[in-house]
């Protein structure tokens, strides 16, 4: 028995196994990351069409005359969170409540989750400059407060 070669492998074949799946998870990780912040992105945008959907139907639901609006005001909902919350249809005798979205969905690029989905979003007021969005006496629009740049080179800010 003494002179039969051991089966199994040697050091260096085990070196050049793992330095291969090495560089391949090295390649792979590039994808993977590109992978879940297109994911990111995706929610992104979907989130973004629904607030904005939502503030439309309440826009459409003050010129239809089923919500009050004062003289002073844009026909905006004065907070973000109207939408989800519900407001009270005035042509209704028994004063029901419309509501505009499910509920408010979340920035998917806020950090903190503990925060309140209303507070994830920037606002722009109606009376606000589109290239200056600043908040105000209703909400007009939403914009996400990440500082990042989209893949397609768009800071986020500005979708």
């Amino acid at each position: 028995m003494i002179g039969k070669p051991g089966r199994g492998f040697t050091l260096i074949e085990l070196v050049i196994t793992v330095a291969i799946v090495g560089i391949l998870a090295m390649t792979a990780m590039p994808m993977i990351e590109m992978t879940a912040k297109r994911q990111k992105e995706v929610e992104l945008r979907a989130a973004l069409r629904e607030i904005r959907g939502g503030l439309d139907a309440y826009r459409r639901a003050v010129d239809e005359g089923k919500l009050e609006k004062k003289v002073d005001e844009s026909g905006y909902p004065r907070r973000l969170e109207d939408l989800a919350k519900g407001v009270e249809n005035v042509q209704d005798p028994n004063k029901a409540k419309l509501y505009f979205l499910r509920r408010l969905p979340r920035d998917p690029f806020a950090d903190d989750p503990a925060l309140p989905a209303e507070l994830t979003w920037g606002k722009r007021s109606y009376a606000s400059p589109p290239d200056a969005p600043v908040e105000g006496a209703d909400v007009f629009d939403v914009y996400s407060l990440a500082k990042g740049v989209g893949l397609n080179g768009t800071p986020y800010r500005e979708w």
